[in-house]
């Protein structure tokens, strides 16, 4: 596998970053992740778009355009033959001290890597995700932004960590007021009636690009879609819920907190988004020949 590593190209045993690095020390950088569908990169410019609005917030300069970062990403993946795959972009604030400030780092370093990805099982996708509400709280925006991609993911992680220990994949994530803000991973959704609602990005959620993705799709079915503070309540008495994530695309819950959700299988709305998306996907973006 060859890794685009600081503008090479380089063997995956040779892609190495400093023990001094504040990304490893400190978590301190930014990153995104991006789907290829059919030899094309889907959402491109919304990722690298993001990836830069991230590294503004915490004053991170990367030290390539958006133009030469989406040039390295098609190279990397034509190295690789990848076709159907996963994109990680990784900027770290580089090498510095072992003390906090993160301007004694002269560098970023930014890393590509493009390859096969695993998606939750196909069961799942088909019969619908069980999760739980996590008990650790999402960031709050004066702490690390969660509109933030960045590489301190502990937060999430410990969410994780919950649902895995419960016997689930996913969990729900509740900021500090405990309004929901999203899944550990995922963006979430709840379809009631002909409504398809998600919780505003200011209720401590990223703002997925799969999210507005389906708010989009979901308009043009026809849909009354609306952001809005969400409680449990309304996703315990929905006709259907659902996530969304660029690994996993748009994926039904069933049961949240051994609740069912609407009939407890996936239902016809999220079933149509699922197709709706998925043909976005295979037949748009950015082609890697």
């Amino acid at each position: 596998m060859k890794i685009f590593l600081d503008g090479d190209l380089v063997e995956e045993h040779e892609a190495k970053v400093s023990v001094f690095d504040h990304g490893l020390l400190y978590g301190d950088g930014v990153f995104e992740g991006t789907r290829v569908y059919n030899g094309r990169v889907a959402f491109l410019d919304e990722h690298i778009d993001r990836l830069f609005e991230s590294a503004k917030v915490i004053d991170l300069t990367i030290g390539m355009t958006k133009e030469e970062i989406k040039a390295a990403t098609l190279e990397t993946c034509k190295a690789n033959n990848i076709k159907n795959g996963y994109i990680r972009h990784v900027v770290t604030r580089g090498v510095g001290t072992l003390g906090l400030n993160p301007y004694l780092c002269e560098k970023a370093s930014v890393i590509i890597i493009a390859a096969d990805i695993q998606l939750y099982p196909a069961d799942l996708y088909e019969n619908g995700m069980k999760i739980i509400t996590a008990g650790t709280i999402r960031n709050i925006p004066e702490a690390v932004n969660p509109r933030v991609k960045s590489l301190n993911y502990l937060n999430n992680i410990m969410a994780k960590i919950e649902a895995i220990n419960a016997g689930v994949m996913e969990c729900l994530m509740l900021n500090p007021q405990g309004y929901v803000a999203e899944a550990s991973g995922d963006n979430v959704f709840v379809v009631k009636g002909n409504k398809l609602i998600t919780p505003a990005s200011w209720c401590g959620g990223l703002e997925g690009i799969t999210r507005n993705k389906v708010m989009e799709l979901g308009t043009e079915l026809g849909f009354e879609v609306s952001e809005t503070v969400m409680t449990r309540y309304e996703i315990w008495t929905a006709d259907e819920a659902f996530l969304t994530g660029t690994a996993a695309e748009v994926i039904s819950v069933v049961e949240l907190d051994k609740r069912t959700i609407g009939e407890g299988v996936p239902g016809p709305i999220t079933k149509k988004l699922v197709e709706a998306y998925r043909q976005f996907v295979n037949n748009n973006g950015v082609p890697i020949e």
